[in-house]
């Protein structure tokens, strides 16, 4: 039953976009005939890993594929863990472009990106559920040309081009190695499905390189850094639900490839812990420091998708360290506070995005110095997003908070178990730390200058709350956000299963046992609590009839959006400590005199491998081939003198010329 219901769910999401090719647009009834499919897909799906954890044993589903005889598909605790985001955030990213992305105003493209929106969730489900490389890949490509053309939906802007072609190459270069590792993969252990591979029966190297291929592959998918290059130009151009269901869920396809290949492998070295560990310190550093600089909404999310990849990576790498140095505690802590914040970071990420859909939805720009007071004409989305932020930030009593707290606890365990294993603390918990501090500067900019203040300019002036199909989403998920926060023991059951499936030597650990979940809920009652008094204590005065009179204000009579700090200006400090990675570019002058006169400023911050590294270089090699245009004449017939020249050098090589020689000398 469990299985069916997922097939089910399969074919609903693939074949959801179809209708919408022939009905009339004008109505959007093929939209919402669309939508109407995905969430019966999505119900039919998430039915099905219901009854997956009632039972006690996984799903296997033999059937005869030609190409490989017989492949299987398979539901663990892993595959269904991560169903769970995929049809959650599918289901509520469709019901947002109801509004976001209506048909009747966008019919050239709604058909097409709500056909590929359930190609792209049908091939993450297969995905999850494949146990063969073959499935696997085919849900793998099926994911990577739905996204692409998703992300190049407004395929008229040469931005959303230029950022979909990078994608595209990016994604197919990680599925060239993921090719060589699947090759690999068979040679070790003679069999395309996913079994794990005894000790011994590969050699040491052979494994070391599987392992680097995996990490790679499936890494430029995730966003690590610097493989991420691809990632905030996709995700900025894409319709902001779409960036929504790239952020909050696509990626989490390669950290699932990644989580299912270590399963997979040998009793691993520490160094494979260390690297995912270090890779966690650079994406989670280096993403909040380069979200600061960004001057675009929807850019700066970007790269924190990039820093809270860094952060699942560290609780990876502790659970990778756990299993090198046999400490099952380090492993249940670190996988399962990955695993919630691969959970969490689908809800919170999909609620930012959203929330900045209906910014650009109201005001039409994404330039956040150019935004301002929105909190008065949209107060319902200000208040989602404001959940969204203290959530990705981490900060109690939100669900961010609980995924972080688990990882901090099994770093510090690490700290008291032995000196020499105590170094893994005293690296990863101060960046985790930081981490967190700069993403509180990072909002509390971003929430400042969009929802608080005065408008500037005139976008904000005309905006207005968005429609009810934007704002329920949007609702469900700070819902979600305040559950998992308040309650999370109603999640610990299904993430010991999940853990147990990747790791069976972890299933005597509780949970329970290491985290005290009843002092979590009580913080969090407290903080709550607090929150609602200050709240009752700024409303009292009007209650009270208290009457507020004006004083002194150092001329501050009449305050101006000319007046206040631009997200710019608030964040310039923190750039400018990190300016030696930054490498800032300001054009314009300072205000210097008494009298000065007007002058502009405009800082950027190139991208610190596709605009510093990867483009210079590919500019480099056209340069040096140029004289090979000379041959691109455009003409006809020397295309056929080309085609006549090659088929001659061919036909020369089957001439015995050896053979000939001899009989002449």
């Amino acid at each position: 039953m469990t299985f069916a219901l997922i097939i089910a769910a399969i074919g609903l999401l693939a074949l959801s976009g179809v209708p919408g090719f022939f009905m009339p647009s004008a109505g959007g009834w093929g939209q919402r005939l669309a939508f109407f499919l995905v969430a019966l897909g999505s119900l039919s799906g998430l039915i099905g890993v219901g009854l997956f954890f009632v039972q006690a044993e996984n799903v296997i589903h033999l059937f005869y594929w030609p190409a490989a005889g017989n492949a299987l598909l398979q539901i663990d605790a892993l595959s269904a863990f991560f169903t769970v985001p995929i049809l959650l955030v599918g289901t509520l990213g469709s019901l947002f472009g109801l509004g976001y992305w209506p048909q009747p105003k966008k019919p050239d493209s709604a058909s097409k990106l709500q056909f590929f929106w359930g190609t792209l969730l049908a091939g993450m489900l297969l995905l999850v559920i494949s146990k063969h490389a073959l499935a696997f890949l085919l849900g793998w490509e099926v994911m990577a040309l739905s996204a692409f053309f998703l992300i190049t939906a407004e395929d008229e802007h040469e931005e959303c081009r230029r950022s979909g072609f990078i994608y595209l190459v990016a994604t197919h270069c990680g599925t060239l190695i993921l090719f060589g590792m699947f090759a690999l993969w068979r040679h070790a252990g003679g069999s395309f499905v996913f079994q794990p591979l005894a000790d011994g029966v590969a050699s040491p190297l052979l494994v070391n390189i599987i392992f680097f291929m995996a990490f790679v592959g499936f890494g430029l998918k995730a966003g690590i850094m610097p493989l991420h290059f691809w990632l905030p130009g996709a995700h900025a151009n894409a319709p902001s639900h779409v960036s929504a269901l790239l952020s909050g869920v696509m990626l989490k396809m390669g950290i699932y490839g990644l989580i299912r290949m270590l399963s997979l492998l040998p009793l691993p070295p520490a160094l494979w812990g260390w690297l995912i560990l270090l890779a966690g310190i650079a994406s989670g550093l280096l993403g909040v420091i380069f979200a600061l600089a960004q001057h675009d909404l929807k850019r700066l999310l970007a790269y924190h998708s990039v820093e809270n990849i860094g952060i699942i990576l560290l609780g990876l790498g502790l659970a990778m360290l756990g299993r090198s140095n046999a400490r099952p505690e380090w492993i249940i802590l670190g996988l399962a506070g990955a695993l919630l914040h691969v959970l969490n970071h689908s809800i919170f990420k999909s609620l930012l995005f959203m929330g900045a859909g209906s910014v650009l939805h109201a005001t039409h720009t994404r330039q956040i110095d150019q935004l301002g007071g929105l909190a008065r004409r949209m107060p319902l989305s200000a208040a989602f997003f404001l959940v969204g932020a203290v959530a990705i930030c981490g900060l109690p009593p939100l669900n961010g908070f609980i995924s972080e707290l688990f990882i901090y606890l099994g770093l510090f365990r690490t700290f008291l178990s032995s000196a020499d294993t105590g170094l893994i603390a005293l690296v990863a918990a101060p960046v985790l730390a930081m981490i967190g501090a700069l993403a509180v500067a990072c909002f509390v900019k971003v929430y400042g200058a969009v929802f608080l203040g005065e408008p500037r300019g005139s976008a904000p002036s005309s905006a207005h709350e968005v429609a009810k199909t934007m704002l329920l989403p949007m609702l469900v998920l700070t819902i979600l956000c305040l559950v998992i926060g308040l309650a999370p023991v109603l999640l610990v059951s299904g993430l010991e299963r999940t853990v147990a499936a990747w790791l069976p030597t972890t299933s005597a650990f509780k949970l329970t046992a290491l985290l005290p979940f009843s002092g979590v809920a009580s913080l969090s009652l407290v903080i709550i609590g607090a929150f609602a008094l200050i709240v009752f204590l700024l409303l009292l005065p009007k209650f009270a009839l208290i009457k507020k009179v004006g004083t002194w204000d150092c001329g501050y009579a009449n305050p101006q959006a000319r007046m206040q700090y631009t997200a710019s200006s608030f964040a310039q400090s923190l750039v400018g400590l990190f300016a030696w990675v930054l490498k800032p570019r300001t054009r314009g002058s300072l205000v210097q005199g008494l009298l000065p006169e007007e002058q502009t400023l405009h800082t950027h911050v190139d991208e610190i491998v596709l605009d510093r590294v990867l483009l210079p270089e590919f500019r480099q090699v056209k340069k040096i081939f140029r004289w090979f245009y000379r041959f691109q004449q455009g003409q006809t017939h020397f295309y056929v003198l080309y085609i006549i020249v090659a088929v001659m050098i061919m036909m020369l090589t089957l001439v015995p010329i050896k053979r000939l020689l001899l009989s002449f000398f």
